[in-house]
C-alpha cells in the first residue's frame, strides 16, 4: 500500500487530529496521501502542502485504502463514496463505540504500519439496493421506512418474494444486512447476524403488536414495502441519511446489490472477537 486517502468528521477536532497524526505518518514513511478540501482547509499548510488534495468522488482513483477518522458514520460515509469498488476502506474510531469503525486511536500507530507492511485483511460486506426516483440507493447498514411524524405510527404492508409476510403498525420497519445487525436493528430488538450469514433481517420500531418479532430472511429475497391507507406519511432511511418521503402508492423494493463495500480489518481479530470486545458479548457480570 503506498497511496492513502484520509477522511474525516471535521467538525470533531479530535478526529482532525487523528487524521492529521495520520497523514504525518505516512508522509514520513514515503506514502503518498490524498486528502480532500475539508481537510485541507484545517490541517497545517506544512502538511497540506505535502498532500494531494481531490475530491473524495476521486478517492477510488487515486488510493489505494481509504482511512476514516470518527465513528461509525464517518465509516458509513467513505462506504457511500466508494461501494462498488476495490478499494477497502480502515476505520479509525474516535468516537465512543465504534463497531465498524474498529481500529482504535490508543494503537494506531502499530495500525498505520501494519497497513504499510500489508499485515491485514480485507472482508467483503455484503449491501442493500432501493430504487427512488429512477435513482439506485444503495446502504451497507440499512434501509428504513420509518413515520415521518413524531406522533403517529404508520402501517406497513411487506412481502418477501410476492408473499404477503404482515401488515406492520409500528414507527417504522427495518430491513438490516448482517454488517448492520450491531446498529439500529440491534437497539430495536433484532438478532445479532454474523457476517458470514446470506441472510437479511426484517425488524419491526416498537410494534403496536407484541407478536411481530424480526424476522431473517435468505439474502436473496425480494422485500417489498407500501403504506396501504391514504393520508399516512413515511420516510424512506438509507444508513441514517433520509431518501425522500413515501406516500400510499408509492412502493419500495429492497434488494440485495450487487455491489460489496471492502472493510479493513486487524489480521489477528474475528468477528468474534470484536463482539466480546464492543459489546462485551458473553461477559460474566460475577467475573471480578
Amino acid at each position: 500500500m503506498r497511496r492513502f486517502a484520509l477522511l474525516a468528521f471535521t467538525l470533531r477536532p479530535d478526529a482532525v487530529a487523528w487524521a492529521l497524526h495520520t497523514a504525518n505518518r505516512l508522509l514520513d514513511e514515503g506514502v503518498e496521501v490524498y486528502i480532500d478540501e475539508s481537510l485541507a482547509a484545517v490541517f497545517p499548510p506544512e502538511t497540506t502542502s505535502r498532500c494531494e488534495i481531490v475530491s473524495p468522488l476521486e478517492f477510488e482513483k487515486f488510493s489505494d485504502m481509504v482511512i476514516s477518522f470518527g465513528g461509525d458514520g464517518t465509516l458509513l460515509a467513505a462506504a457511500r463514496l466508494l461501494i462498488g469498488s476495490d478499494v477497502p476502506i480502515m476505520g479509525v474510531n474516535v468516537g465512543k463505540l465504534g463497531f465498524l469503525a474498529e481500529f482504535p486511536v490508543s494503537a494506531l500507530d502499530e495500525a498505520i504500519m501494519d497497513v504499510i507492511k500489508g499485515n491485514y485483511r480485507i472482508v467483503d460486506r455484503t449491501t442493500l439496493q432501493t430504487r427512488v426516483n429512477g435513482k439506485d440507493v444503495h446502504a451497507l447498514n440499512e434501509i428504513l421506512v420509518e413515520k415521518a411524524s413524531s406522533s403517529k405510527m404508520i402501517s406497513i404492508r411487506a412481502f418477501v418474494n410476492e408473499h404477503h409476510v404482515a401488515d406492520y403498525r409500528a414507527d417504522g420497519v427495518i430491513v438490516t444486512t448482517p454488517t448492520g445487525s450491531t446498529a439500529y436493528s440491534l437497539s430495536a430488538g433484532g438478532p445479532i447476524i454474523a457476517p458470514s450469514a446470506r441472510a437479511f433481517c426484517l425488524t419491526p420500531v416498537s410494534p403496536h403488536t407484541l407478536t411481530l418479532r424480526p424476522l431473517i430472511v435468505q439474502d436473496t429475497s425480494e422485500i417489498r414495502f407500501e403504506l396501504p391507507f391514504d393520508g399516512m406519511e413515511a420516510n424512506l432511511v438509507a444508513d441514517g441519511q433520509i431518501i425522500t418521503t413515501v406516500t400510499k402508492g408509492d412502493v419500495v423494493t429492497i434488494t440485495k446489490s450487487d455491489h460489496l463495500v471492502k472493510l479493513v480489518k486487524r489480521a489477528d481479530s474475528t468477528y468474534y472477537d470484536l463482539l466480546r470486545e464492543k459489546l462485551l458479548w458473553s461477559a460474566d457480570a460475577t467475573r471480578k
